[in-house]
């Protein structure tokens, strides 16, 4: 049974993942960041999320999933408009892990019960 806390979580972080893409030409135009240290570190953050949400499988991704979206909070620093999404992404990260864990629950105890019911 796929796990629905995986699915959402991994669709955060794919987004996540676009807007990373996109911040690393803003780095570059806007905040005056050199070059080198825009794909570094908007690059990585896009692979980041990336490779996490294919790793999410693990539970330890969900701990680097959330290290991620202290990043995104941290890139306010830099881009000022990354605080507002920072903290919009941290909060469908924590909403999609909640929500989806209360959800797998939910399926587990549903099948668990026709299962008692079928046998």
């Amino acid at each position: 049974m796929p796990s629905v806390q995986r699915s959402m979580c991994a669709a955060i972080l794919i987004l996540q993942a676009v807007v990373f893409g996109l911040t690393t030409p803003v780095m570059i135009s806007v905040a005056d960041v050199d070059v080198a240290t825009a794909v570094w570190v908007g690059l990585g953050l896009t692979l980041a999320c990336i490779l996490t949400a294919g790793m999410l499988g693990k539970r330890w991704a969900y701990v680097a999933g959330s290290v991620i979206q202290v990043a995104s909070l941290g890139l306010g620093f830099v881009i000022p408009m990354m605080f507002f999404l920072g903290v919009i992404f941290a909060s469908l990260w924590a909403g999609a892990y909640v929500l989806g864990r209360k959800v797998d629950t939910e399926k587990a105890e549903r099948a668990a019960t026709e299962e008692q019911w079928a046998g």
